[in-house]
């Protein structure tokens, strides 16, 4: 089993508490589970993993932050082809537009996302989306 990565930016640290589970989930299954902040990732290190998984909360009108994450993840198209990704994150507002928005550029640049769909809370995880965070990881460490 190789390194699965779990790269993430949060501000309140809902998506943080996401993350960390679904690297719970990766180690429960035998996987090694590398779960670290977007500011100290490199795309690099992704484009060696045949999966992966990215985590960052609605922004703004429904974005990816901006600063940090927004540039990671264009990187991240050049190399997705391929790729099994999960996608997960929280929101405060809206409807989810942001995760539906990063779906459909993943998609296009070739990923496949593992379950089909991205993970959202609507702000702090609950115990049932702590769960779904941790069966993804079981998943991505199963590819």
């Amino acid at each position: 089993m190789s390194k699965v990565s779990v790269v993430y930016w949060s501000q309140t640290g809902n998506t943080q508490s996401m993350a960390e589970a679904v690297g719970e989930g990766i180690q429960a299954a035998g996987g090694e589970a590398e779960v670290v902040s977007v500011d100290a990732a490199s795309v690099d290190t992704l484009k060696d993993e045949a999966a992966f998984a990215l985590g960052c909360p609605a922004m703004g009108a429904e974005v990816l932050e901006e600063m940090e994450m927004e540039p990671f993840v264009a990187e991240v198209e050049k190399i997705a082809a391929g790729k099994k990704i999960v996608l997960f994150g929280s929101y405060g507002w809206g409807d989810g537009q942001w995760m539906r928005d990063w779906e459909d550029r993943m998609k296009a640049a070739g990923a496949e996302l593992v379950q089909g769909e991205g993970i959202i809370c609507n702000d702090a995880p609950d115990d049932d989306i702590l769960e779904q965070c941790k069966a993804v990881g079981k998943a991505l460490a199963a590819i």
